[in-house]
Formats: structure tokens, sequence, C-alpha cells
């Protein structure tokens, strides 16, 4: 990676903010490029300040939003596109022998040979959200890298692949109108996990309806995604109407992670206005912080954001409803669409406040408790891959442009009732 080496927090806090911007995305970047496993260029689940990890674990939905990242770096020139051409193309070799589970990837997954690896007890199989994550980024660079050179016509044919062979029938359970999470060869539906909103899932809903192969129904997104208790809100947080959600609207990773992808500008169905309904979790998110009313130190206009994230006492989700007084970088970073004012402040007020205790070498760290004066010493793929995506998303637009152009997409928004200005748009080209 061509870089102007690791900057020092009190460098970055001087930056203006389009300079700034850009450098916490690059520095961040290195997460994904520097720091991937060695052979796959896959993510690894997690990293320290001081020593990348040397066993073989990578992480599924992680290496999805590495692949969006990797987009990003190419399109900002940090890296030459025939760079990322040449560790896609290792990424997916790895991916197409790997173990699957009616076309799902594990959650983790050994980085050398492709076999699983078990991320609890009974999760030993297929992880359909982390798959979705993957394939959201995959599909997004099937969209990318569009040039005629056999190189990017060869990531196309395997990204077409993993595409197809994707079972998201098999994952309505024998042809329920909801979607499951896991399934295992050994312990089969145990985990018996079903996928109901309003939470992270939305673009796995989409994706399986989507699918040009082993499509779920579409009754699945209104009988299962919109049929969950903690869908419909409609109560009123600091004087913001929440549509959707659990209470004061959940972690901020809700407003994230399927919306890397798909663009919640002007995007509608009967339930909600989707820009409107983040818009209004952040803002409730950032007013909770403001306000304080736990007292916790260090909390403020300028150093807020709960999302889940790894505390004292381990992961565990936070939000205004379960607050430990541990605060998550990224997640006022990756509101950096719908809040950009806040964002540009957290980022600056982290930088002030706490400077190397927060900023490292790929970075902001996962989680801090200035309470309890803990600082994690990790940065995690989840965190990482959604600060660089949305920043960029707010930005030009890339991610959302590329995702929303997929033709199989656009047909399953309209197939589940949403309207979207790229619909009125966008051109078939598949």
């Amino acid at each position: 990676m061509d870089a102007p080496g690791n900057l020092a927090s009190a460098t970055l806090a001087a930056l203006p903010d389009d300079s700034l911007l850009e450098a916490v995305q690059r520095q961040t970047f290195r997460y994904f490029w520097d720091a991937a496993h060695p052979d796959s260029g896959l993510a690894r689940d997690r990293v320290t300040r001081t020593a990348v990890p040397t066993d073989e674990l990578i992480t599924i939905g992680g290496s999805g939003f590495g692949i969006m990242a990797i987009i990003v770096a190419v399109e900002r020139r940090w890296i030459s596109r025939a760079a990322a051409v040449e560790r896609l193309g290792r990424s997916l070799a790895l991916l197409a022998g790997a173990s699957r589970y009616h076309g799902a990837f594990p959650h983790f997954m050994h980085g050398r040979s492709g076999a699983t690896i078990p991320f609890a007890k009974q999760d030993d199989g297929g992880d359909l959200v982390e798959t979705s994550f993957l394939l959201m980024g995959l599909l997004c660079a099937r969209e990318y890298f569009d040039r005629a050179a056999p190189q990017e016509a060869g990531l196309r044919t395997g990204i077409q692949g993993i595409w197809h062979e994707m079972e998201w029938d098999w994952y309505t359970h024998g042809g329920s109108n909801v979607l499951y999470w896991h399934w295992s060869p050994t312990h089969d539906w145990a985990i018996d996990l079903d996928i109901r909103g309003w939470n992270e899932c939305l673009v796995t809903y989409l994706l399986a309806v989507s699918a040009p192969r082993h499509a779920a129904d579409a009754a699945v997104y209104e009988r299962g995604f919109a049929a969950g208790r903690d869908f419909l809100n409609g109560h009123s947080y600091y004087g913001i109407k929440l549509p959707l959600g659990p209470p004061y609207g959940g972690p901020l990773f809700f407003a994230h992670y399927s919306f890397c992808g798909i663009d919640p500008r002007g995007l509608q169905d009967r339930h909600a206005d989707y820009w409107q309904q983040n818009v209004r979790h952040v803002r409730i998110n950032h007013t909770y912080c403001e306000t304080n009313p736990r007292q916790h130190k260090g909390y403020a206009s300028d150093c807020w954001g709960l999302t889940s994230s790894y505390d004292v006492n381990g992961y565990a989700q936070h939000a205004p409803d379960h607050d430990s007084g541990t605060l998550s970088p990224t997640a006022a970073l990756s509101s950096m669409p719908y809040a950009p004012r806040e964002s540009l402040a957290a980022i600056r007020g982290f930088l002030t406040a706490y400077g190397d205790k927060v900023w490292g070498p790929y970075g902001f760290v996962d989680a801090f408790n200035e309470g309890q004066g803990w600082f994690a010493d990790t940065f995690l793929a989840i965190d990482q891959g959604p600060i660089i995506v949305m920043i960029e998303n707010h930005r030009t637009g890339l991610l959302w442009r590329l995702f929303m152009r997929v033709p199989e997409i656009r047909r399953g928004l309209r197939m589940l009732g949403f309207s979207s200005p790229h619909l009125e748009t966008a051109r078939e080209r598949r």
C-alpha cells in the first residue's frame, strides 16, 4: 500500500475537514490491506494495536466490508486497480473451495484451507447474515471491476458462482415465511434463531428475494422480518419520532451494516422512509449522549456513539437503554451520512480528548470507557469496514451507486414494494 505512514492523533486533529476524512479512511484501510490474512487477503476478525494475529481465523461478514473498502481504496488511488484485482482473486480462490452449507459460509473460516472454525458450540455451519454482508461486498465488486481484461472477468465469474450457489430458500427452514440465521450439518436447526426486524438484516432479506437462483419467496419480508416484535415503533424520544426499531432505536450498527450498500436516500416502503429512520435513530443516540442522563464520564456533544462492541466485561450491546458508559468510535464515524456535523465533531473530540489512547495504526480502536479507565487495544473488522464505507458514501455515494445498480437488487426492491430514486433512473445492465 502506497501510504504516507501512520499519522499521529495531534496531526490529524489539526487537518481541515476533507483532509481529515481522507486521512481517517486511509489509515483505517490499513486494517484490510496490511493486516489481512497473508494468503487469502480476507479480513481477520480483530487485530491488536501491537500485533497482527498469527492464527488462521478470518471473518466472513467483516471480509464483505473489507471488499467494499478495497473498492474505495482503488477509487481514491491508495492502491492500484491491479493490486486490488490480484488480492480479490486470491480471496475468491479460497471462497470457491471453502466449506459451505447450502451455499452459506460460516461466521469464521480458516484463512488457508477454507475450513469452518466454529463460532460457538452449536454454531459450526452456515451463517446467513454474515454471508449476506459478504455478498453485499462481492456484488459491489462485480459492478466496479467491469473491464474486459481477463483478470476482472475472472472476478465477475467467481462472484457470480458464489451468488448463484447460495440457497436462500433452504434457510426458510422448510418453507416457513421467515429466514433463519443458522444451519449446521451437525446440529441442524438447533440454534433456532429466526431473523425478525428491526435490526441489521434488511440486506439479508433483500438478497434472499433478489437471488437469481434459490430465492426465498417475497412473503418472508412482510411475514418474517416486518413481523418482528421490535419492527414498528412510532414513539418519540427527546422529541424525535422513531418509525422503526426497539426503544431508543437500539445499537447504531442497525443504521450502518445493511446501509453500507443499500442507499437509504429516498428509500421507502409502506412501513417507513429509511433515510428518516436512520437520521432519527442517530439523532436520538447523539442526544442521549449529549444530555448524558446517567452522568457517564466523557459523554458530550463531541464524544458520543453507542453500538455493540467490547467493554470491560466482554462483547455487549450498547444503546441508550443498555448503557454501561462505553462509547464506540465506529458508532459516530459510521453515522457520517446521517449527521455529518456531529460525526466530524466526534472525530475531533476523540482525537483531542484521548489522542493515541483511541487512535492507532488501523484507525480508531473498538471502544473505550473513560469512567472505568478502559481503552480497547483492539481494532475490529466490523468496526473498521463501515467507517471507511459510510464516510465514502457521505463523500461520494460510491458504494450506494454500485450496489443499487445491481439488476437483481433493483428487481428485489420492486418485488418487496420499495421505491427509490435508483429504481427510476438506473438502467438494466444484465
